[in-house]
């Protein structure tokens, strides 16, 4: 089964945070756009893209969308691979025995990285790195907190245009 597709509905769930806090989905979509970012810290492309999703987070931070990373690890692995990988935005972890977050949105690849809309409808999901993804993920971002497209890539930077998960 393939990443739930653009259009498909966000199944509601709750998990718990990195540092023990409860998330629910809905409770976030109602104050505004979610981005999800499942991923597995063995995974080189999630090492991959990773800090580009910090930088997203930094640069919309408190702008109306809430950005957090789904684990498939347990708390000690994921917090290393925050700190290993310099991402400070909240991280959810999902059951390690059975992955009940993950199989709801059709994960066989990670990183998946979905866009969720207030009214629960995925606008956005994207397997792999995608960079043409990101780059409208931001835009996105951008449009919801009403300010300008952060520039994410640095000048000489070599960002790919696409890496398998």
């Amino acid at each position: 089964m393939a990443a739930l597709a653009t259009g498909a509905k966000a199944p509601e769930f709750e998990l718990k945070t990195l540092d023990g806090k409860r998330f629910s989905l809905s409770e976030q979509l109602a104050k505004g756009p979610v981005v999800l970012a499942f991923f597995k810290v063995s995974c080189p492309t999630c090492q991959y893209a990773m800090p580009f999703l910090e930088r997203l987070y930094k640069a919309y931070k408190d702008k109306g969308v809430t950005l957090v990373g789904v684990s498939q690890n347990d708390a000690k692995e994921t917090a290393a691979f925050c700190k290993d990988f310099g991402v400070t935005f909240p991280m959810l972890l999902d059951d390690i025995r059975t992955y009940p977050v993950s199989n709801a949105y059709g994960l066989t690849n990670v990183p998946t990285v979905f866009w969720i809309v207030e009214d629960g409808e995925i606008e956005l999901s994207s397997v792999g790195w995608v960079k043409a993804d990101f780059e409208l993920i931001n835009r996105k971002m951008a449009e919801a907190g009403k300010i300008a497209a952060a520039a994410v890539f640095k000048s000489g930077e070599d960002v790919r245009d696409f890496r398998a998960g």
